[in-house]
């Protein structure tokens, strides 16, 4: 996706090479976030890919890598201190930012986008450095209050929605496809050492964590799997009215978006949540049933 000045709002040649540069980034981690969708408005397209960039590399800080536990958090903080910095209009302050924050600066003033829901994600990516289990399923979905639902409500600001009920459906639907995420990759979140099925799930289902070292999803895991997901089912129709408050192609990329989560968690149900023997993904084949489910949207 090329980023023009007419896109960004302004004839600025390097704001409109920093847009570029924040869809190039989206465009090499789209299958996680649609930003390079043709479904997506063109307007929204470089606001969001602003804010893309902005997550994306605080999470590869927070995650990729063989850094320190104190490198990733020192890296975070500097990366708060680009944005705040660059709001308060001192800019290097703690040093020359990087391209991308040339957009998203543009993007948050165009936009009046809240810097608390900025906040949010560093706070969650910081989270991630540190903890690697959840105690209760009420622990979990405070992480996902920060780490997924601010991103569903600045796509609504920048698409110009400020509703209090459109934002209460589409806090739903992204802790849900949040929790979808987890539950499709269980097996590749063990393997470095993350699990997000909380204690209290897999006491009350009698499952144990030594089976995952084994790669055995046991008739305990299952339970507690299948406790999750339905938990999951129930955020995923809770949000589901998000996709009938917007309009135009908004309305079809988050009915299609909230199609392929729901799909997911049928193909775990299918599977008998064995995560270990086939990664319950999305697929060619899917496209066509999830596309027909769109057009016969009730």
């Amino acid at each position: 996706m090329h980023v023009d000045s007419r896109e960004s709002g302004s004839d600025n040649a390097p704001l409109a090479s920093a847009y570029d540069a924040c869809a190039g980034l989206a465009r090499e981690h789209y299958e996680n976030f649609p930003v390079a969708s043709l479904l997506l408005p063109r307007a929204m397209r470089p606001h969001v890919a602003a804010v893309y960039a902005f997550a994306r590399t605080a999470d590869d800080f927070a995650d990729e890598g063989m850094r320190t536990v104190e490198e990733r958090l020192r890296l975070l903080d500097w990366w708060r201190g680009m944005l705040h910095d660059q709001r308060d209009g001192r800019v290097g302050a703690v040093r020359e930012p990087p391209l991308q924050f040339l957009a998203l600066h543009n993007t948050i003033r165009e936009k009046r986008l809240p810097l608390s829901l900025f906040n949010d994600l560093l706070s969650a990516f910081r989270q991630d450095v540190t903890v690697h289990r959840y105690a209760t399923w009420s622990d979990l979905l405070d992480y996902c209050r920060r780490s997924a639902n601010p991103v569903g409500r600045l796509v609504l600001r920048i698409a110009g929605h400020d509703d209090p009920v459109l934002d209460r459906q589409s806090d739903a639907f992204c802790t849900a496809l949040q929790l979808a995420n987890f539950w499709q990759d269980l097996g590749r979140d063990w393997e470095k050492g993350r699990l997000y099925v909380p204690r209290a799930d897999l006491e009350a289902a009698g499952a144990s964590e030594s089976d995952l070292d084994a790669r055995r999803i046991t008739p305990a895991w299952r339970a507690a799997l299948a406790a999750v997901t339905a938990r999951t089912s129930t955020l995923f129709d809770e949000g589901r009215g998000v996709a009938d408050g917007v309009s135009g192609r908004l309305r079809w990329e988050l009915r299609l978006t909230w199609l392929g989560g729901t799909r997911i968690l049928d193909r775990l149900e299918r599977d008998d949540f064995d995560v270990f023997r086939r990664r319950p993904a999305l697929g060619p084949a899917d496209a066509p049933v999830i596309v027909w489910r769109a057009l016969a949207w009730r």
